[in-house]
């Protein structure tokens, strides 16, 4: 007797819709925090193993430079502490792009405000960070899903933007945390909200609405793009 094949699992008559859904961010939010995790563990290790490797190299190179005396050495020497510095630095912008120390040690403020810095610096387009007096009390939860979402108004208007200026604007009134991402760029069209369905803005949406917040893409107020984020202090 020829055996039947297989057919595909779909949801029971029982199931509720709801609670499927409940589930599924449920899920989300732990593969999100595994990810984190693995991602801070990562940095931790370069900054640990590497990064101090790579120090000690140089400062044993500086010191066994100091002793040689034909000038064709001390300039192979030289262009080895060139190399090396060089390492340092990529390992340094990975670490950067992994995890951002500042985060846990500092705060949210701190973070975004030494990311912008170093993205106006990458990518030669001023950027400009608007943040609170005040350091604001945030979850972890929450101080990493505000700097994701710095992180990814930044990558879009320098991917798609054309941008010459950009703008990070954290305000909190103390019961909702709204980050704003916005360019002078060539505005984000009509098909906007489309925008959110790529991968990085559906991510990010989906982390704001773990934390019972949103996320918005639209023009700015004077033209361009604007990212908005806005995270309730209390989920």
């Amino acid at each position: 007797m020829k055996a039947s094949a297989p057919q595909p699992l779909s949801p029971t008559q029982d199931e509720d819709p709801a609670e499927r859904a409940a589930e599924l961010t449920e899920l989300l939010g732990h593969l999100t925090a595994c990810w984190d995790e693995e991602r801070r563990q990562l940095a931790r290790r370069l900054h640990d193993s590497l990064g101090s490797s790579m120090t000690a190299l140089t400062m044993h190179l500086g010191l066994l430079s100091s002793h040689l005396k034909e000038q064709p050495q001390r300039d192979r020497a030289a262009q080895m502490k060139q190399l090396l510095n060089n390492i340092i630095e990529t390992n340094r912008k990975m670490q950067l792009t992994l995890w951002n120390d500042k985060l846990e040690f500092l705060g949210p403020k701190a973070a975004i405000a030494e990311l912008v810095v170093e993205w106006g610096r990458e990518h030669g387009i001023k950027a400009r960070a608007s943040l609170p007096d005040d350091e604001p009390e945030y979850s972890r939860a929450q101080g990493v899903t505000l700097l994701r979402c710095a992180e990814e108004g930044l990558r879009n208007a320098a991917a798609h933007a054309q941008a010459t200026e950009v703008d990070v604007i954290l305000d909190d009134d103390g019961e909702q945390a709204m980050l704003t991402v916005r360019d002078n760029g060539i505005g984000a069209g009509e098909d906007a909200g489309n925008s959110l369905s790529c991968h990085g803005l559906r991510l990010l949406r989906e982390r704001a609405r773990l934390l019972g917040g949103s996320v918005t893409l639209g023009p700015g107020p004077e033209g361009g793009t604007a990212l908005t984020m806005i995270l309730p202090k209390q989920a």
